[in-house]
């Protein structure tokens, strides 16, 4: 066998073994997005990473986000809808994801379903979705099965046409860590602040555990 042939058959090697660790990095990140429905997300214009509820189908991840929070400003309407009511967003917002609906990429971190660890963190382009299009309508039937706790269950697409922002993640490919390919250090983060508070003393209750051990006789 020539140098030429030898350096040849190198090559298809090579390609092939990276062709296998593509499809295995590929498979990963589908296995991990699909065991769990929340994701890390880290893209420009964020202060930290955030989490976010998903649902994974053909080959990509699905997030719906509430539309003042995504794009930085309040989304028009036809009609103002009262404060209080089901529809509007004050009573019934969607996650927050400030800046999501402008980013173009984001890193994605998959936890693991038995520890809660890390297990995989892959990048992926952002695509926003517009409501009225064939892929809007098929993100909607995705996310609504999934979508907890809601109580306008019949008019949630209505209100994520007028309210909400549908982004859809793609896999660019590229792995940024996996097992065997994990930075040193917990990635851990102090909690964000927030105006939430106990608005009075703690209720009464009747047959509570005493404070100090009885005496015994």
């Amino acid at each position: 066998m020539s140098d030429a042939e030898r350096a040849e058959h190198a090559g298809q090697a090579d390609a092939e073994r990276a062709d296998a660790d593509r499809a295995v990095r590929a498979a990963l990140v589908e296995e991990a997005c699909r065991r769990s429905s929340v994701l890390w997300l880290a893209y420009a214009g964020l202060d930290r990473p955030r989490p976010a509820w998903h649902v994974w189908s053909d080959g990509a991840a699905y997030v719906v986000a509430d539309a003042t929070e995504a794009t930085g400003q309040t989304e028009t309407t036809e009609q103002a809808e009262p404060a209080g009511t089901p529809e509007h967003p004050a009573a019934r917002p969607e996650q927050a994801l400030p800046g999501l609906a402008e980013a173009t990429e984001a890193t994605v971190t998959c936890r693991s379903k038995d520890s809660g660890a890390r297990l995989v963190t892959w990048r992926a382009g952002v695509h926003r979705l517009r409501p009225g299009t064939d892929e809007w309508d098929q993100a909607v039937r995705l996310l609504r099965g999934d979508r907890l706790n809601t109580t306008d269950a019949a008019e949630l697409p209505a209100r994520w046409a007028r309210t909400a922002v549908i982004v859809r993640l793609t896999p660019s490919g590229e792995v940024l860590e996996e097992p065997g390919r994990m930075p040193g250090d917990r990635a851990a983060a102090s909690p964000p602040g927030s105006p939430a508070t106990t608005t009075g003393r703690l209720p009464w209750v009747v047959h509570k555990r005493p404070r100090h051990r009885p005496r015994l006789s």
